[in-house]
């Protein structure tokens, strides 16, 4: 994935505010690797148009192999889910000695890379059987699946690590296990083959004294040589004095007997010893050669690791798109925001959890100001996040939520929310909105993206619409998007101003309205509303008349009609 330059495109409230860290989080990324793409995720800017196009190439093949190849991509997903970090245990072979434990985790790991590659190899085999021999690309074969000509790009394919595989491997198992097998260095083979004779000669010497104890006192040892004794049993005297037994452990109930080590015994467990001294010697000396071998492949260890969170990162954004109906935008030159039916994917998975389906719009955006004009419930402000959202997404190197979209890439992007959309009003919510403002004004650069909602909504109306319109006078000129949410009608009056208006009731059909919400309750009512809304924008040409959907709205929540004709009269 490129990373881009180390500048930052939009603020932590822009972020959440556009809905990209929304998104990020809807991601099923199954691998540390693939988190740490996440974490180090960086935009493209002007000038990186290339790299952006071919990030968006990659991705739009991962989602064709992944449409292509579901249950290649649900065993890879197994696989990564067995992925674990092991990158600092690579780092620490090239120094020091590692343990049996980390030296497992390494032969792991590399046994998922084997996997992952052989899932790619069949899948790219299959497509290339059925291609040639069965059927055409996009038709079913058996069990659902579709046969496409999709295959994973070359740049999330790994190198081979089947060399260090068979070393950490020697028996060629394949088994997700590890051991120093004795296939390391015949002389621990020998060592541990002496071992065992040692431990059987050991144990038939213990058996024919647990077999001289039976006879003699009647007692019966464990097959590990040893008796658990109450001490209120008739025969805890006689085991006590038995000479061929020790005393090992007892507490105020009962006691532990062990049988004592003969002198033959003794010697050969002196010789164990010795064999155990040796067998620890060359586990070491197995375990540092193993430690060296790791660190010789250390650096295709890590490209690997990296690769892999890379594919994790990228499929995990290909299923997301696939599951949002999302689309490759086109990357262009010119700075410009165009989409047909964007939709907002937050809003959308919030009113699909309501059962109620979302109304895409569409939008043109050039540099200059665009005011997007309407009353309260018409989704303006939705609109405004989805005109952020959708460049946003692009501009990290996501699909967007549009049937098309076209992009060109900005330096800098802010949105100005006010604080009325979650806190109290008042005072300081003016104040933080004039903070916010300046801080735009500060970091503006050219092809910038400037999204500001309902300025100055928080005073008064008088002093409100002044600044409203001060400020799209310095911003039609600048070299920058700005998409404008506002009541103030006259705002729009600048030249050069460009008005969306939002659709809202102006089609609506009143008289079926009207009956539907008649004899609702108060919540039913607002919806009924919601539902007859028409989200859409329109641009509005010169003398439009000004719409009364605020007043309508108002008139069907019960509102009495002296002051809804009251209300018209003053905007005639």
């Amino acid at each position: 994935m490129y990373m881009g330059k180390n500048r930052r495109l939009a603020n932590v409230k822009t972020r959440h505010e556009t809905g990209l860290d929304y998104i990020t989080q809807k991601l099923i990324i199954e691998t540390p690797f693939g988190r740490k793409e996440l974490k180090e995720l960086k935009p493209f800017f002007p000038g990186e148009e290339e790299e952006l196009k071919d990030e968006l190439s990659k991705l739009e093949d991962v989602v064709n192999f992944a449409k292509d190849n579901k249950r290649t991509i649900e065993l890879l997903s197994e696989v990564f889910m067995e992925v674990k970090d092991v990158s600092r245990t690579v780092e620490r072979a090239v120094h020091t000695t590692l343990t049996v434990l980390e030296i497992y985790e390494v032969k792991s790991l590399l046994l998922q890379m084997e996997k992952y590659m052989k899932l790619l190899q069949s899948s790219e085999q299959s497509t290339f059987e059925h291609s040639n021999h069965c059927c055409e690309p996009g038709q079913e074969k058996q069990g659902g699946e579709t046969v496409g000509g999709a295959v994973i790009p070359e740049c999330y394919h790994l190198t081979d690590m089947t060399w260090l595989l068979d070393i950490l491997d020697p028996r060629g198992d394949r088994i997700n296990t590890f051991y120093i097998y004795d296939e390391f260095s015949p002389r621990l083979g020998e060592i541990r083959k002496a071992k065992r004779e040692i431990e059987i000669s050991i144990r038939k010497e213990q058996k024919v004294k647990r077999e001289e104890i039976h006879k003699e006192y009647g007692i019966m040892l464990t097959p590990k040589f040893d008796i658990v004794i109450s001490k209120a049993h008739p025969d805890f005297e006689k085991v006590s004095n038995i000479p061929l037994l020790e005393m090992t452990d007892q507490d105020y109930m009962s006691a532990t007997f062990v049988l004592k080590p003969n002198d033959r015994v003794f010697e050969l467990q002196k010789e164990i010893d010795k064999l155990n001294e040796a067998m620890d010697e060359e586990e070491e000396r197995i375990c540092e050669y193993l430690s060296r071998k790791i660190s010789f492949g250390k650096k295709e260890l890590l490209f690997n690791c990296e690769r892999i969170g890379q594919f994790d990162f990228a499929l995990a954004k290909a299923k997301y798109a696939i599951k949002h109906d999302c689309v490759k935008p086109e990357i262009v030159d010119e700075h410009i925001i165009e989409f047909v039916d964007g939709r907002n994917l937050q809003v959308e998975d919030i009113l699909a959890g309501k059962g109620k389906e979302y109304c895409p719009i569409s939008i043109e955006l050039k540099d200059g100001v665009t005011c997007i004009t309407g009353a309260n419930m018409g989704g303006k402000t939705i609109s405004l996040k989805l005109a952020g959202q959708i460049p946003i997404l692009a501009q990290y190197g996501f699909f967007v939520p549009a049937k098309s979209a076209k992009i060109g890439l900005s330096n800098f992007m802010q949105m100005l929310i006010g604080d009325s959309q979650s806190v109290e009003r008042g005072l300081s919510s003016f104040g933080s909105e004039m903070e916010e403002l300046k801080e735009i004004m500060d970091n503006s650069l050219d092809r910038s993206v400037i999204l500001i909602d309902e300025i100055a909504s928080g005073t008064n109306p008088v002093e409100g619409l002044a600044l409203s319109k001060a400020l799209v006078d310095y911003l039609v000129d600048k070299p920058y998007i700005t998409l404008f949410t506002t009541h103030f009608e006259t705002v729009t009056e600048t030249d050069n101003v460009t008005n969306l208006q939002v659709v809202g009731l102006a089609n609506c059909n009143f008289e079926l309205l009207n009956r539907e919400i008649q004899y609702a309750n108060r919540r039913e009512r607002i919806n009924i509303i919601s539902k007859y809304m028409d989200y859409r924008l329109r641009k509005v040409e010169e003398n439009k008349q000004v719409p009364k959907d605020a007043l309508n709205i108002a008139k069907m929540l019960g509102i009495s009609n002296e002051i809804i004709d009251r209300a018209k009269n003053y905007i005639k």
